[in-house]
């Protein structure tokens, strides 16, 4: 991202924080149990997960045995991955669900996939506020390895928003880019080690499954939180070259199609 572009950002913070907060009491304005169903969702997801992986069939983590082990595994995997999935979700829609904004208001449209970011981590925080409260209660919370949490935040932020934000440039002139990531989402979550362990694949098919660049960082986040163990970054290095191109080339694209985009709104 540009000098002049992190100072319009900057410079409309005030936009950005605002319009977090408007989207949030919007999604629940009306509702009984308002805020309760960002908890909820997941929640019941999770609860659906763990008792047909763990309890029906039996599912154990290899060389582990503990009936927890698996849910703290399992939930390591589903709630990151749900950060990823609803950041570029987000980022899919942005302009279109902002047309009428970008056509009346001036203001830097960079500020929109940050908005997007934000209004996720919002709802992660309280998600995972959830978890960590689950790991303490049950004496599963790492140590000094959690300190590497953000750092993987982070560089999964930088992956999806660059994702995100070239699928929705894409998107404003193709509108079947938006059905074809959903359909490719579901077939991604179920190639990403979420539900399962990478040891139990047979080679041919783990090597496979290795080249999608979130098992390693899936990887990561299940390590530090049922083994307390730091990640090993090496692991994590083509994520953050892929994510870095990706980001190049939605900002060269926004670049260039920025005017024809409100065009075709």
């Amino acid at each position: 991202m540009s000098l002049s572009m992190l100072k319009g950002v900057w410079h409309y913070r005030g936009f950005i924080f605002g319009s977090v907060r408007r989207e949030f009491e919007s999604r629940y304005r009306g509702s009984l149990l308002g805020a309760a169903w960002t908890v909820l969702n997941p929640l019941a997801m999770i609860v659906v997960y763990t008792v047909i992986f763990s309890e029906v069939m039996r599912a154990r983590l290899p060389g582990v045995d503990d009936k927890l082990a698996y849910s703290v595994f399992l939930c390591s995997g589903l709630l990151t991955w749900g950060l990823f999935s609803e950041v570029v979700s987000r980022c899919l829609t942005m302009f279109l669900d902002n047309a009428n904004l970008l056509k009346k208001l001036s203001f830097p449209r960079i500020c929109l996939p940050v908005v997007s970011a934000c209004s996720s981590l919002v709802n992660f925080a309280i998600i995972f506020g959830l978890f960590c409260g689950f790991l303490l209660i049950t004496g599963r919370l790492p140590g000094v390895a959690l300190l590497a949490f953000p750092m993987l935040v982070a560089l999964q932020l930088l992956f999806a928003i660059g994702l995100g934000m070239l699928l929705g440039l894409l998107n404003v002139f193709f509108r079947d880019v938006g059905q074809i990531f959903g359909i490719a989402l579901q077939f991604w979550f179920w190639f990403t080690p979420i539900v399962y362990p990478l040891s139990i694949l047979p080679e041919q098919i783990r090597r496979f499954v290795q080249l999608n660049p979130l098992s390693a960082l899936i990887e990561a986040y299940q390590n530090l939180f049922l083994y307390g163990r730091w990640p090993q970054w090496s692991s994590l290095l083509p994520l953050l070259i892929v994510s870095g191109v990706l980001c190049m080339m939605a900002l060269a694209l926004f670049r260039a199609r920025s005017g024809e985009m409100v065009d075709e709104l």
